[in-house]
């Protein structure tokens, strides 16, 4: 773990069961309160770390836990919330989701008031679909005081085995931030087979060396599901033709490794703690036990952010609020979508003629008429019938808290499927 000089506290919403909080505490952080909706995942962060303070049911709920006691004694808010709403094999819906948590994420920011803010999602979040919400989060923030970038960051950048791109926000007040350097990449990560051969051969199978040296190369996303669908397996039926390729039956998991002269069709099934072994937990730093049945561990590992990528943005955290780094002479403020900005700073109907005008995009009318349809989709918008059309940006339609918000009763009715 190495000497680290000073320990920073740290409150983790949707904490899953530990991939994030691992690495957080790797990183030097000490969770003050970890919060998870799932009863496994929870159990599992128990089991580790039974000193962790560690409460379980919807985040969103004051009576589960209040941000305003951890308000000014926390330097980092981090989480991973729900990613259906933005992921591409989903429906994408984003802010109307019922799952949608990022925007409240945010929002808790003003409340806490933490020095720091880590949030990790799926790639889809980093669409074109999401140019307005990235930029209304981006504005939130610099509303509360802070300064926020973006990243799309992959997990086999930091070692682990495994295509995993993860879309990345980090926000620091404006003393901090400049200190904060996106960790660089380690060296490459091991194979499929190099890194489950040891795990593969435990109970003497013959054919281990020579699957090893076929599962060559870096393991596709491991997708943990939900709990909306069936059993365990390793994923849509693409990634499943990608694991066969390295010679793994993608269709389900198995109870143990492979024994003797076993002979597979296509290949021996993964068991969970193979899977884990690909999210980056080991049997050294990153050591963790999973809590539930076979189904319920898997869903616990395929949703979990690897514990080594964590731990990399955790001491990128770690030495910008130390300011141990060199700062950076000029932080560059992103913008992601600027007829968003246009429409949300006029405050007012305008025309696409005027959108246009305003943010010297050089879009065509109807490349405008069709951004302005994406960003409808997660904000509320007043459309003037007149002649031209004139468009008025209301509130962003996400959840952020509010007691009367239709994803209050969505999530009664859905809470049991929810994972």
């Amino acid at each position: 773990m190495g000497h680290i000089e000073r320990i920073f506290r740290a409150v983790e919403i949707c904490a899953g069961a530990g991939g994030q909080a691992l690495g957080l505490e790797r990183a030097g952080f000490e969770h003050d309160l970890l919060i998870e909706l799932d009863d496994d995942a929870a159990a599992t962060l128990r089991l580790n770390r039974p000193a962790w303070k560690v409460v379980t049911g919807d985040v969103a709920d004051r009576c589960v836990w209040n941000p305003i006691d951890y308000a000014g004694s926390v330097d980092l808010l981090a989480g991973g919330v729900p990613c259906p709403p933005f992921t591409v094999a989903g429906k994408q819906q984003g802010a109307t989701d019922e799952r949608d948590l990022f925007a409240w994420a945010v929002e808790q920011v003003e409340i806490v008031r933490p020095r720091a803010l880590l949030l990790e999602n799926v790639r889809g979040l980093s669409q074109p679909r999401f140019a307005g919400y990235r930029q209304h989060v981006l504005d939130r923030l610099r509303e509360f005081g802070y300064v926020a970038d973006w990243k799309m960051v992959n997990a086999c950048d930091y070692g682990v085995p495994q295509l995993r791109p993860r879309f990345i926000l980090v926000a620091m007040t404006p003393e901090d931030f400049p200190y904060f350097h996106w960790p660089i990449s380690a060296p490459a990560p091991l194979t499929v087979g190099q890194a489950l051969l040891p795990l593969m051969s435990a109970n003497d199978w013959d054919g281990a060396e020579a699957w090893a040296r076929r599962a060559n190369r870096i393991a596709p996303t491991l997708v943990g599901g939900s709990k909306k669908h069936g059993g365990a397996d390793l994923g849509p039926t693409r990634a499943k033709a990608e694991w066969a390729k390295m010679g793994v039956n993608g269709w389900a998991l198995a109870d143990a490794a492979p024994f003797g002269g076993e002979v597979f069709e296509v290949g021996p099934k993964l068991t969970c703690e193979m899977a884990a072994r690909l999210q980056g937990w080991d049997e050294g730093e990153f050591q963790w036990v999973f809590n539930g049945r076979k189904t319920a561990r898997y869903r616990q590992i395929g949703n979990a952010f690897p514990p080594p990528m964590a731990k990399a943005l955790g001491m990128a955290i770690s030495a910008a609020l130390s300011r141990t780094t060199t700062p950076r002479e000029r932080v560059a403020e992103p913008e992601h979508d600027s007829v968003y900005r246009v429409l949300r700073e006029r405050g007012d109907f305008m025309t696409i003629d005027q959108i246009a005008r305003a943010t010297k995009s050089g879009l065509k009318a109807y490349e405008l008429e069709r951004h302005i349809n994406l960003l409808r989709q997660d904000f509320e918008f007043v459309v003037r019938d007149s002649d031209p059309v004139a468009y008025k940006i209301g509130n962003i339609k996400a959840f952020r808290g509010e007691a009367d918000h239709v994803r209050n009763e969505r999530f009664k009715q859905e809470r049991r499927r929810i994972s």
